[in-house]
């Protein structure tokens, strides 16, 4: 109970107000599945994020602890308690009566709430007075953004190639055309018009202060791996 009422002290920190800006004809069409998708493209540019932090830890270098801060914040506000969330009471009910796809459900449901122990954890370490002594709250800290990078890897991509694909065949069109408009209903409530465009401007700032903002760092120059 302790880490938890304290990780809520922690979240203030990353947290940003929902807006309510956008008016109802404001609801652009985006296919359920589509919105689901580019999501996880939220999720995975965080989790190279919190890559850059493990080697900055490892290589004994500080980083500003406000990278922290926002990487774990987006997580909360726009992966957890919004994305996840949205597959809680859309897709996984639904799912779940399938027998093909009940136990997968029943793992990623797990994984929700295990990634949210570890985030919780993540926003302690943000705002923890000893973060910036390197030594045990340092290793803790890796250790729990390597497990929460290990855990989604795998939970976003089976996700992407069998849970969402099994929509197609257990809703029909017009579910799906409903599902849309809640997601973006849900999204423009939470986070304002162009909710999506705004959350992806917060991770691009949070990969400019990580120095891993420019795509063209990560082509590898492949004459250098060809082996003598």
């Amino acid at each position: 109970m302790a880490v938890l009422s304290l990780a809520a002290m922690a979240l203030a920190y990353a947290e940003t107000k929902p807006v309510n800006d956008a008016s109802p004809d404001q609801v652009s069409e985006i296919p359920a599945v589509e919105d689901l998708m580019r999501e996880h493209g939220v999720l995975r540019r965080i989790l190279l994020s919190d890559e850059k932090m493990i080697e900055r830890i490892h290589a004994g270098k500080r980083f500003p602890r406000e990278d922290l801060q926002k990487s774990a914040g987006i997580v909360r506000r726009f992966i957890e308690d919004y994305h996840e969330k949205l597959e809680e009471e859309y897709l996984f009910p639904k799912l779940e009566k399938d027998s093909r796809y009940a136990e997968l459900v029943k793992s990623l449901r797990a994984q929700h709430q295990a990634g949210r122990q570890l985030t919780d954890r993540i926003l302690l370490y943000a705002v923890s007075a000893h973060l910036n002594n390197f030594g045990k709250d340092q290793n803790n800290l890796a250790a729990c953004l390597q497990a929460f990078i290990r855990m989604y890897r795998p939970h976003a991509a089976r996700e992407d190639t069998v849970l969402f694909p099994a929509l197609h065949d257990l809703v029909t069109p017009a579910e799906l055309a409903e599902m849309s408009d809640r997601f973006e209903e849900r999204e423009q409530a939470l986070f304002g018009a162009d909710g999506f465009k705004k959350i992806v401007d917060e991770v691009a700032e949070l990969e400019r202060s990580l120095d891993i903002y420019e795509l063209d760092q990560f082509t590898p120059q492949t004459e250098d791996l060809e082996q003598s």
